[in-house]
């Protein structure tokens, strides 16, 4: 991947999880139409509704959700969907590196950021990642579908899709689908891992 496009790619990223973490309150799962972001010439980003996948992390909104994210690339016509997590939580870190599908598939997954919140008394962190879905597996899901996060630390986390969300991303996709892909398709993700969108030294 040339640095150009890695930087474009970089700054799609950025502005699908601002607009992820800037909607309102959810609601119930699907309510609301995906966000469209448009501001660059050659990536459409469609930022599903988020819902709560624990409680909001000490009452603070905008922590503990999940969304439906989607990358559209005009130029190669190339498509990458994933659900898209933020947890926050005190105790050792968990390090989320894993995820299966409803029937024990792995999944591909996406590392984005870990932080530490504090260590003041006790730790608590934040970690961003997420799990690419393949279109025809959400195309296969119209009641839903869920997906299992692991932890190096053991932990799990179950997060369902309900098919109000898969319907309403899909039909944002529909309406403005992308050229059409060219003769060679890129071999890496449209999204970019932990290392490429965080130059922090986490590994």
């Amino acid at each position: 991947m040339t640095l150009g496009r890695r930087c474009l790619l970089t700054a799609s990223l950025g502005a699908a999880l601002t607009a992820c973490a800037s909607l309102a309150s959810p609601g119930k799962p699907g309510a609301t139409a995906p966000t469209r972001d448009e501001s660059s010439p050659r990536f459409v980003g469609l930022v599903g509704p988020k819902a709560q996948h624990a409680p909001p992390f000490l009452g603070v909104p905008g922590t503990n959700f999940y969304c439906l994210r989607s990358l559209l690339d005009n130029q190669t016509g190339e498509v990458e969907h994933q659900l898209y997590v933020s947890d926050s939580y005190f105790g050792a870190e968990r390090d989320w590196n894993a995820a299966r599908d409803g029937a024990g598939k792995a999944l591909r997954f996406v590392p984005i950021s870990r932080e530490e919140i504090t260590c003041d008394g006790r730790c608590s962190y934040v970690e961003e990642f997420a799990a690419t879905l393949p279109e025809s597996e959400l195309r296969a899901s119209p009641n839903g579908l869920t997906v299992t996060f692991l932890a190096r630390s053991g932990n799990e986390k179950l997060i369902v899709v309900s098919g109000e969300q898969i319907a309403a991303q899909l039909a944002a996709r529909a309406a403005r689908p992308p050229a059409a892909p060219a003769a060679s398709a890129l071999a890496e993700p449209l999204w970019p891992t932990r290392s490429a969108a965080h130059q922090s030294g986490d590994p």
